[in-house]
């Protein structure tokens, strides 16, 4: 890999680093690896493109999918696009700060915008937080979207192909009561997951 194409790969992890609540800080400083079958590096457009069973980890995060490419514009801005391997669903994931917990995602392309500090997770999107290797709250739809900056996800169902098609246009939530705290000191709890309305993510 040459000199130019780290920072914009190291971007991508960075990115996607604070791309959830609370994202484990210690990712910042560690070493990134990333597997591939092949490399396409455009300097005059800015791009890189990983290509063929991609794997990218860098502390508690972990990317996987067919195709991942990233970017950035004139004023600094990092964008990272990553796309599944046909059959399969693109993945993320990344350990919470200060808590047992993950939160982890899939959809057919997950887009990171640097600028808005959002996560995308398109077409049969899953996003799931787990306390320990326990699932806690987990939520499907066609379109997920995850502002890091106000702590809230918008869903969107999609649009049902006919009136028999009973698998789209419907958004399904499964959440979880907290445990219950004992009398001893408690860990520092976990900021709640908090949904909206909107699919640009304002607050309710």
């Amino acid at each position: 890999m040459t000199p130019s194409v780290f920072p914009f790969i190291f971007a991508l992890a960075c990115a996607l680093s604070g791309a959830v609540a609370h994202a484990e800080k210690a990712d910042n400083n560690k070493p990134m690896n990333i597997e591939s079958d092949a490399l396409r590096y455009d300097d005059l457009k800015q791009v890189s493109v990983f290509t063929g069973r991609v794997v990218l980890t860098k502390g508690s995060i972990v990317i996987r999918g067919g195709v991942v490419a990233v970017r950035q514009d004139a004023q600094g801005y990092q964008f990272g696009v990553v796309t599944a391997e046909p059959g399969h669903l693109a993945f993320f994931r990344q350990k919470r700060e200060g808590v047992d917990e993950f939160i982890e995602g899939e959809g057919e392309t997950i887009e990171y915008d640097g600028r808005a500090d959002t996560v995308k997770f398109l077409k049969s999107a899953q996003m799931r937080r787990l306390r320990g290797a326990s699932l806690a709250d987990e939520v499907t739809g066609s379109t997920i979207l995850y502002n890091n900056g106000t702590d809230v996800f918008t869903v969107d169902g999609g649009v049902a192909r006919g009136p028999t098609d009973k698998s789209r246009g419907r958004v399904r939530v499964v959440l979880t009561p907290k445990p219950q705290a004992d009398a001893s000191p408690a860990t520092p709890s976990s900021t709640p997951l908090r949904s909206s309305s909107t699919l640009g993510g304002e607050r309710q």
